[in-house]
Parts: C-alpha cells; structure tokens; sequence
C-alpha cells in the first residue's frame, strides 16, 4: 500500500539528480565529447576521401580500395547522426555501434599489421565515444524520469502499479 508521503519520497528521488546544475555539467561533457567524436570521425572521412596517402595505407593494412570509400560514406553519415538533435534515438544507437566497431578494428587492423604501439591510439578515442555514449543515455533517463514523476496519473513510485483514477491503491 502507497501513502502520499512515499509517492512524495519517490518522486523526489527520481529528480534529485536532475537538477539545474547537474543537467548542465552533463550537457555540457555529452556535447564536448559527441564533437570530440564526430570532428575526429568528419576528418578522417576526409582525410580517406582527400589525401592519396591514405589508399596506400589501407594497402597497408592489406583492405581494399573500395573499403576506403564505404567507410568514408558510413563515418560522415554517422557524424551527422550523432550531430543532429532531431535524428532517432535508434539511428544514433547505429552511429555508436558503428563508431565502437570501427575503433576496435583499428586497433586490431593496425597491432596486425605491425605497428607497434601507434595501433592503441583508438583506444583512447574508444574512451572519449564510450563518455559520449554514457552521457547520452544519462541525458535520456533524465528526461524520462523528469516526465515521469511530474505525471498526474503515476504516483505510485518504482515498483508498484500505476495508480488510476477510481482505484484505491
């Protein structure tokens, strides 16, 4: 059984963490580090579109011309995933993935290919999209929490049944 008090205690929970400063301090890493991720994604795209170089290292590493291309397509495109606010929260899931699995085939592309302790460098951009990521999601809990708990109809706190109108809880 719910009383008021512990709907109130719920509710407070479930904001407390989603104050002003708190909310901002978490904007503000989530956008640092999301423009980390897409300047280094943007320019590497166009550094594999632009710079000759660049097809005698993916020789190098033993891919293929054609590769070059399709990760230039795919690492602008998820650039502008991460970018634009309004695109879909399960195309941005695509662009982290997509972003996680370029990274750690680098890292194995290169220690492969014997060079030696420059192939840990995406590790350290790895680091920097895994922040991006978590911050991500903590910004969209928030907010799912925040319209939650201001709701009329849920009441109840965690773990409980949704109170409805006409029905005691």
């Amino acid at each position: 059984m719910t009383t008021k008090a512990t709907s109130a205690i719920h509710t407070f929970s479930a904001v407390r963490d989603s104050t002003p400063s708190a909310m901002k301090k978490d904007k503000v890493i989530y956008w640092t580090t999301t423009g980390t991720v897409v300047g280094i994604m943007l320019w590497s795209a166009l550094n594999f579109a632009f710079n000759p170089a660049m097809k005698g290292a993916f020789a190098h590493l033993g891919l293929p011309n054609w590769f070059r291309v399709e990760l230039t397509v795919a690492k602008i495109l998820g650039a502008l995933a991460l970018l634009i606010p309004t695109i879909p929260n399960r195309i941005k899931e695509f662009a982290y993935f997509g972003f996680a699995i370029t990274l750690i085939s680098a890292i194995i592309a290169h220690s492969s290919s014997g060079d030696g302790i420059a192939s840990l460098d995406p590790i350290v951009f790895l680091g920097v999209l895994i922040v991006s990521y978590w911050y991500y999601h903590k910004s969209r809990d928030a907010v799912a929490r925040i319209d939650k708990s201001s709701s009329a109809i849920d009441v109840s706190g965690p773990g409980y049944p949704m109170a409805r109108p006409g029905r005691s809880t």
